[in-house]
């Protein structure tokens, strides 16, 4: 894979988070794609799991963006340092970074995600 179908594959997944696509997402990882999302937590077989992940985005959120801030691209893995914003169904802001390091197989697919980032900065947003 060149960096450049790695990176359009990487705008890719940040691109459909924030339009809270299921299936555009889904559609860029292999079939037996792993998602550590926060690290630390038991990874989420993608094709069985896609729907759950997409929904509570879509529970929570009326609007999401994703920014990506740094991208480093060694091999066929890349390393994402990112920015997400959005703004609550109930008109709460949040933002939160992280970074996201994806392992792409050899048919151009994600085969797996390790995020690091703590869900507890968007859930004290929300609450406060």
């Amino acid at each position: 894979m060149s960096p450049e179908q790695i990176e359009t594959i990487v705008n890719s997944y940040l691109e459909n988070i924030s339009a809270m696509n299921a299936q555009g997402w889904v559609e860029n990882f292999a079939e037996d794609a792993l998602s550590y999302d926060p690290v630390g937590e038991p990874p989420t077989v993608i094709h069985e799991g896609f729907q759950e992940f997409i929904g509570q985005l879509q529970a929570v959120f009326a609007k999401l963006e994703v920014t990506k801030e740094h991208l480093f691209i060694a091999g066929n893995e890349a390393a994402v340092k990112w920015t997400m914003r959005g703004v609550s169904k109930t008109q709460k802001t949040v933002s939160v970074e992280g970074i996201t390091v994806l392992e792409i197989n050899d048919s151009g697919k994600i085969q797996t995600t390790r995020a690091y980032w703590n869900p507890k900065t968007i859930i004290a947003q929300l609450r406060s």
